[in-house]
């Protein structure tokens, strides 16, 4: 088994959902980063409890070489998609699409099958896109 493959089954075990793992550099400091989901969203306490699964795991499987910290966190309202899974589980949510082409597209996500990707677009109505030509994506909130 895979270090996120041991990550999600810990963390199904406490009701939540692998969304990404990270690694990245801030301050000089390597950070291994961990989001999480949860129906109706993520306490701070399932984070507290999430990171007291996972740092075990990594001092016998370290996720990087050298010294890093763990950072158990969600994704956030407003996250980036950045593969098939992430749409998955944003169905339902507002997203705006950066095509290959250089065109855009904003809408609420309403399904995904396979690779294809619909959207009820503000100006198009429900229309359908092909991930591979998808250059970026995220959620996004109206305020």
């Amino acid at each position: 088994m895979s270090l996120e493959s041991d990550i999600k089954t810990m963390l199904n075990s406490i009701d939540l959902e692998l969304y990404d793992t990270t690694i990245t550099s801030e301050n000089e400091e390597t950070i291994y980063r961990v989001s999480v989901m949860a129906s109706g969203g993520v306490s701070m306490e399932k984070v507290v409890e999430a990171t007291r699964l996972i740092s075990p795991l990594l001092d016998v499987t370290p996720a990087v070489s050298g010294e890093y910290r763990l950072e158990v966190s969600s994704p956030g309202i407003e996250r980036k998609l950045a593969n098939i899974s992430h749409f998955k589980n944003s169905i339902g949510e507002k997203v705006v699409l950066s095509m290959k082409d250089k065109s855009k597209y904003r809408g609420e996500l309403l399904h995904v099958k396979d690779n294809n990707i619909t959207l009820n677009t503000q100006d198009d109505g429900e229309k359908t896109f092909n991930y591979a030509d998808v250059s970026k994506a995220k959620t996004y909130f109206e305020w």
